[in-house]
């Protein structure tokens, strides 16, 4: 699914983090908010022109980088998202929001060990990452690292205690980890909180034992 980038988000972007003065950086900023609203109206290559000529305007603007790897990302230029998530880490190495999305590209690709590196990153930069947090935990479940996916998802319930994607993963994990009944009552709130998934995955692997034992 295509993710529509917020103007305003943007904004924030640019004035928060922009740096380098003078008629290149200037450049620089209207061609990325140029690409973004193209981006937003589905010229999606027109986009990517626009980037092109922000990073020929400034090639430090990691800005134009991060957006157009999210452009490629999209379309499933794995390695071409990877290579701009690259440079816009090489030119703002404290980016939290590139750490996340490489780190997506990463599990894409099957890379577990990798994006929790780079998920860890994410976090290490803003504590209260709840995507990061939830992307980690379904890494940690692809190698079986069951006991450290659940803390994950318990972090995520620390900070919003009805996240009910955090409910629904933690339930599945702790009935792999053997842990029914917590698992059973985490995908029952789960349910509460209206993922009706959850309910399946009660009657396929739950019982009425698990929820009053």
């Amino acid at each position: 699914m295509k993710r529509i980038l917020s103007l305003l988000v943007l904004g924030v972007g640019i004035s928060s983090f922009s740096f380098g003065q003078g008629a290149s950086a200037q450049a620089a900023t209207e061609f990325t908010v140029a690409g973004i609203k193209l981006y937003e109206s589905k010229q999606f290559m027109e986009a990517i022109v626009s980037f092109n000529s922000a990073i020929e305007a400034d090639p430090s603007y990691f800005q134009a980088y991060f957006f157009r790897a999210n452009i490629k990302r999209d379309f499933e230029d794995l390695h071409g998202a990877m290579k701009d998530y690259n440079h816009t880490l090489e030119a703002n190495p404290e980016f939290a929001d590139a750490y996340f999305e490489r780190g997506n590209v990463k599990f894409t690709l099957q890379d577990y060990y990798g994006a929790i590196q780079d998920y860890s990153k994410a976090i290490e930069l803003n504590e209260n990452n709840v995507q990061a947090y939830y992307k980690r935990g379904q890494a940690k479940q692809q190698l079986e690292a069951y006991e450290d996916a659940i803390n994950d998802c318990t972090k995520i319930l620390e900070i919003n205690n009805d996240n009910v994607d955090a409910f629904y993963l933690r339930g599945v994990l702790r009935i792999e980890y053997g842990q029914m009944q917590a698992g059973c009552l985490d995908l029952s709130k789960a349910g509460e909180l209206g993922d009706l998934n959850a309910y399946q995955v009660i009657r396929e692997r739950c019982n009425s034992s698990c929820l009053t034992n």
